[in-house]
């Protein structure tokens, strides 16, 4: 018998031994002699007058979610336009279903264990249509769609092992973290997702234009981009999805009401392909499940738990305790100064190109001292990562310095080091470019070849990065 299996029997035995069928038991053939009698006429009715409560608890997940529905109902003519964006589009949503039945359990449970209302499981339908992996333009990423530094702010680590914007049970506690303080900030649901979006400063200007202008306070009264204007309408579109499937034409495909993934120790560190063979799942289901391991290896330092789908969870345990091979073939390498990619890919053993390609090495760039980077592990290394290293690893990038060719001519009495010293270089760089002597005269009028730093090209300074993205369309 599964642990799944094993789970629905607990929960099966938990509704027979809580009834009054447990209580009633006590007075069968078996009882105490004289206990029946000692009853009072209330106590000894018959077991077919007693009432059990049933506890009515829903199979299906939808419904589930339906019941928890707390926020008031949002009438605007956007409303509408998005439900028949939705129903034109059945392969879209049974898409997005399909991806969401993995968390959606997960996020449901959450809501519930801090009183908030169940709509906010559908938000990632809007943000990401479910797909932990959805990274915008404007560098938002994972379902829940943070931007770097919100994601920082609610301690969401980004590191160049992992990146926790996308981890499921990580990046649900912060979501749900932000929007409970957005909606004890304005009191309201429809502010706050608004402001989940556009930003709580936005939305504090916008209410405070409003109240100097004598104008309601309401989220449709606001004026706002209009891309946030339709944030809450697509949510409202899809609650009524969810609601009311049979009159809207739609068909949502069922979801079980019970979890579908629990998480497991990893006690070392260990490859993405192995661990998915230990579970025997495919590479696929344990990416989606652990969709912030976007590196070949996974470091139970920074990652000591992983998500399984919840019967395979115990397959993993049996078979990494019954393995005898090698569990990682990477490892992490500190730079032990600035080091141009040649060099540091000859001092790791791999190729330049490897080593760009593993770790997403642009061209033209220098590794800066203290970069952490992924090199192969040797068959004699044992340790793993360590935790600091693991949870803070960063890669540091310079541009390389480019060198141009320019032509001067020596000034009257001028000497090799003179002119050396002149324009800051050595005199061995200035003989070796001339292919002289660093010794040798120079004529009033000579034609002397320099390598000298090109002008970096003028950048426009980048905005500072928004609160949250803009909607997408």
């Amino acid at each position: 018998m599964t642990q799944h299996s094993c789970k629905k029997l607990a929960w099966a035995l938990a509704l027979v031994v809580c009834s009054p069928l447990a209580t009633w038991a006590q007075t069968g053939p078996n009882a105490t002699p004289g206990l029946i009698d000692s009853l009072s006429p209330i106590e000894s009715m018959p077991l077919r007058s007693a009432s059990i409560t049933e506890v009515d608890v829903p199979v299906d997940l939808w419904e589930r979610i339906r019941r928890g529905f707390a926020m008031p109902d949002l009438q605007v003519d956007q409303v509408q336009d998005r439900e028949r964006w939705y129903v034109q589009r059945p392969d879209y949503i049974e898409r997005m279903t399909a991806r969401s039945s993995k968390y959606l359990y997960h996020i449901v449970e959450e809501l519930e264990q801090r009183n908030m209302p169940t709509e906010l499981a559908l938000l990632p339908f809007i943000e990401s249509a479910f797909n932990p992996q959805a990274v915008s333009s404007a560098r938002a990423s994972g379902m829940w769609q943070f931007m770097p530094r919100t994601g920082k702010d609610f301690d969401l680590k980004q590191n160049v092992f992992r990146d926790d914007r996308r981890d499921v049970l990580a990046s649900t506690r912060a979501a749900l973290d932000y929007l409970q303080r957005l909606h004890n900030m304005f009191g309201d649901w429809h502010l706050a997702l608004a402001a989940y979006n556009w930003g709580e400063g936005n939305v504090g200007k916008a209410l405070a234009r409003n109240q100097r202008q004598g104008e309601p306070l309401s989220y449709t009264e606001l004026r706002m981009p209009a891309e946030t204007r339709l944030y809450v309408p697509k949510l409202q579109a899809m609650k009524n999805l969810v609601a009311h499937p049979e009159a809207l034409g739609v068909n949502l495909p069922p979801i079980p009401n019970h979890p579908y993934f629990q998480s497991v120790p990893l006690p070392r560190d260990a490859d993405v392909a192995v661990i998915a063979k230990l579970a025997e799942v495919s590479l696929d289901d344990f990416k989606a499940l652990n969709p912030s391991a976007h590196r070949p290896v996974m470091l139970a330092g920074g990652t000591p738990h992983i998500l399984l789908p919840w019967d395979n969870a115990e397959i993993f345990q049996r078979n990494l305790d019954n393995h005898n091979g090698k569990l990682a073939s990477w490892t992490a390498w500190v730079a032990p100064q600035n080091m141009k990619v040649a060099d540091a890919a000859k001092r790791v053993g791999m190729s330049e190109e490897e080593l760009r390609s593993i770790n997403k090495i642009p061209p033209r760039m220098l590794i800066k001292a203290g970069s952490a980077l992924l090199v192969p592990r040797s068959a004699t290394q044992q340790k793993d990562v360590s935790v600091k290293l693991a949870d803070n690893g960063q890669l540091n990038l310079a541009p390389e310095q480019v060198l141009r060719k320019q032509v001067v001519k020596a000034r009257k009495g001028e000497t090799m080091a003179s002119l050396a010293k002149r324009y800051k270089v050595s005199v061995e760089q200035l003989a070796d470019w001339n292919k002289l002597a660093v010794n040798s005269s120079l004529k009033p009028g000579q034609k002397v070849v320099l390598m000298l730093p090109g002008k970096a090209k003028k950048t426009k300074a980048s905005p500072s990065e928004p609160r949250r993205k803009k909607a997408k369309s």
